[in-house]
């Protein structure tokens, strides 16, 4: 009989901008192999930040950065990038203009 398959805990960090659509939260503890997967948890346990994090097509916006441990997730995998037990999601909201 196989083995259930254990999610990865983790931590995203959220960005002081972003805290008041997840009920004041510094961080919130999600579950996913992959940081798609936490982002999508994140968003099903704090809906209002799905506007802010991903567009109508259900793509990151731009101008929201996710740091993997400090490693940008689109130098890696993008969404697909997997996670482990104890990792920290952190997001950053990145000013645009000109």
């Amino acid at each position: 009989m196989a083995q259930p398959v254990k999610v990865p805990a983790i931590i995203i960090r959220l960005p002081h901008s972003l805290r008041e659509y997840a009920d004041g939260k510094a961080s919130v503890q999600v579950r996913g192999a992959t940081a798609g997967a936490a982002i999508a948890d994140l968003i099903s346990q704090h809906p209002a930040l799905r506007p802010r994090l991903k567009d109508a097509a259900g793509k990151l916006r731009s101008w929201v950065v996710f740091f993997l441990n400090d490693e940008d997730i689109r130098t890696k995998q993008g969404e697909d990038t997997p996670v482990g037990e104890g990792d920290t999601l952190a997001i950053v909201a990145v000013a645009e203009g000109g």
